[in-house]
Formats: structure tokens, sequence, C-alpha cells
């Protein structure tokens, strides 16, 4: 009996025993299973994550991100062959090489009166021209024009074949062969004279002539004796003719006769009224490679390239070229600068003579202001 109860507890171990040996063998494959099975998991997601491509970027993002393509505005353009033309000469090459921001139609004149008629009709939209020309015109077109930017300053000079002009006192009695009538020279020259107690056309005989390269066969010759010019003519007449030399300084006779309260600003660039509205973003871009243009045309690395310009585009002689550039007081002023220079130079010659700035003073809103 009691090997029989022996028996039954013997059967009972043996089969607990063999239990826990299967649960654990159970255990310790699942957990080999697990680790086996987690392994390719993260394999997987390694591989997905690593063969991922990167989402391209939708339509609505790339419009956003890029830069807007402004088209090209024909734009016609004027400028006189002197210190404006000079200025513009990157420009020129630019727009002749198809790399402008817009397309020129570029128009080199000899004299103001060429270009003022055409920004009257509309064939021109862009144009440089005496300063007070500016105020006229805008004066003529009840404001069709606007100023944008002065470009040049004072570049006029007395020029004497031979040395008995010391001062302005010394003009009485004289005659000066000059260009630039109805314009800033001739105001400019008659406002100096008068401060000096002469008077145009009693004291002193102007004679005047259409264009700049009329003089100097004149002086060459000996017809005339003493000119009124502006660079860089004076440094082409200074290199045909030694007997020539600078008598006088206008802008430093300009400055003692208005006892400083402007500049003697030469030179600007006007724009149609109706043009800037309409097409104000060509009109920024020009203003912006007008002003590197100067900038580059002015620049000492820039003048030699600039002098090659000057041939190419019959504006003088490169060897002229590159000694004139740097007297020719070539400037980009726009905005409130622009503003304050010209309005005070406008002041002085409305005070001399209304007509020289068309009758009355250009209102704010002649001042294009980006």
């Amino acid at each position: 009996m009691r090997k029989n109860k022996f028996s039954k507890l013997l059967s009972m171990f043996l089969a607990l025993t063999m239990t826990l040996s299967l649960a654990s063998c159970g255990s310790a494959q699942s957990s080999t299973e697990q680790k086996e099975n987690s392994g390719v998991t993260d394999t997987v997601i390694e591989q997905e994550t690593e063969e991922q491509p990167a989402e391209e970027p939708s339509e609505e993002e790339t419009e956003e991100t890029q830069e807007p393509v402004l088209e090209k505005v024909d734009i016609n353009l004027a400028a006189l062959k002197g210190p404006t033309a000079l200025g513009m000469l990157d420009l020129l090459e630019k727009n002749d090489n198809g790399e402008a921001a817009n397309n020129y139609n570029v128009t080199l004149a000899g004299a103001p009166d060429e270009i003022v008629g055409k920004i009257v009709s509309g064939d021109l939209d862009i144009a440089a021209v005496p300063t007070n020309v500016a105020s006229t015109l805008y004066n003529k077109t009840q404001g069709g024009v606007k100023l944008a930017a002065l470009n040049t300053m004072g570049v006029l000079y007395i020029l004497e074949k031979g040395d008995s002009i010391q001062s302005v006192a010394d003009l009485a009695g004289k005659t000066i062969y000059a260009t630039g009538q109805g314009s800033t020279p001739e105001y400019a020259l008659n406002l100096v004279l008068e401060k000096n107690g002469l008077t145009p056309g009693e004291d002193v005989t102007i004679v005047y002539k259409d264009e700049h390269a009329e003089i100097a066969p004149l002086l060459a010759s000996g017809e005339a004796e003493i000119a009124l010019l502006p660079q860089p003519f004076v440094t082409s007449v200074l290199t045909q003719n030694s007997d020539v030399r600078v008598a006088l300084d206008l802008t430093e006779e300009w400055d003692k006769a208005v006892e400083g309260q402007s500049g003697l600003t030469m030179g600007c660039v006007v724009v149609r009224s109706e043009f800037a509205e309409n097409n104000k973003e060509a009109l920024d871009s020009f203003l912006d490679e007008y002003k590197a243009s100067v900038e580059t045309v002015t620049s000492e690395e820039g003048l030699s390239h600039a002098a090659e310009l000057s041939e190419k585009y019959d504006i003088m002689k490169a060897a002229v070229a590159q000694q004139a550039i740097p007297e020719c007081n070539i400037v980009f002023v726009e905005g409130d600068e622009m503003q304050q220079i010209a309005s005070g130079f406008l002041q002085v010659l409305y005070d001399a003579n209304p007509q020289s700035v068309g009758g009355n003073l250009p209102n704010e809103d002649f001042y294009y202001k980006r």
C-alpha cells in the first residue's frame, strides 16, 4: 500500500518537473523569437527610412520660392553727346548685348532741341536733358514729365586763347562763343555775369552755336578768342590746341555768385509721367542700371573700357575720353537729395529769370521718388 502511494507521488513529481521544463523552453524560445523578430523589424524600418525618397515640393511652394521673371519693356531713351551719354556707356553696351533689363531704343543727340520736342510729343519715354529744361518741360506739359535723377554737376569752363581773362570782371567788352542757349549754360553764365555787375548783350557779347563741336575750329582759326564750353569738350579743345587755356571755372564763379544757396547742377534724367505711372518696375530697373553704369564708367577700373565705348558710340575719341571722363563730374543722385539740390538750383534761376525754368517753379509731384 505504501509502495503504491510512493509510486503515485513519484509520478506526480516527474510530471510537474516536465511541465516546468517545457514552460521554460517555451519562454526562452519566445524570447529568442522576439529578439530575432525585433531585429528583422528594425532592419526593415531602417531600410524603409533610407530608401524613402524626399518629397517633391508642391507647385504652390515652387511658385512661392521662385523669383518672378519681369518681362522686358521697350523704352525710347535719349541722351546728349556729353557727360550724360558718357555715364550711360556701360548701359548702352549691355543693351546692345541683350543683357539689359529692358529693350532700349537709344538716341544720342548733339543739342537739347533734338530731344525736347520728342518728349513733348511722347516719342521719348526717358531722356537726359539740362536741369532747367526739365523744369521748363514740366510747365510746358502741365506736369507731363518728372525729374528722376541728377546725372551731371558743374562742368562749365571759360576758355581763352591768350592770357587776358583772370576774373569775371575781365570779360567786360569781350565776345564769348558758347553753346546751350535756352538751357543751363546760358542762364548760369548770365547769372554769374549779372552778379558781377555785367549785363549780357550790353557789357558782354555772347554768340551762341548749336553744337559744341562748332567751337573748337573757331578757337583754332582765331575767329573766337573766348568760349564757354562744358566737359568733355573742354578737354577735347585743349588737346587739339595748346594755345587755349582754362581761364575760369564757372562752377566756382557760380558758388561765389549765389553765396552757397545752391550747387550748379547741369544735367538730369526726366521721364514722362504717364510712362512712370504705367511702367514703374521698368523705370526703377532703368534707374538701377543707369546708377550701375555711372559707377562703372567713373571707376578707375572701368575708365579704359569706357573710353573705348565713347569712340564706338561716336561721342568722342577714346584718347580724349580717357582724359575727359574724370573731369566730367558725372553723378547719379535720386530721391530726397536730388530734390534738395535741384529745387535750390531752380530757385536761384527763377529769382534771376522766371523764364529760365518755364515761368514757375515745379510742384512736389515733379520729383520722382521710388
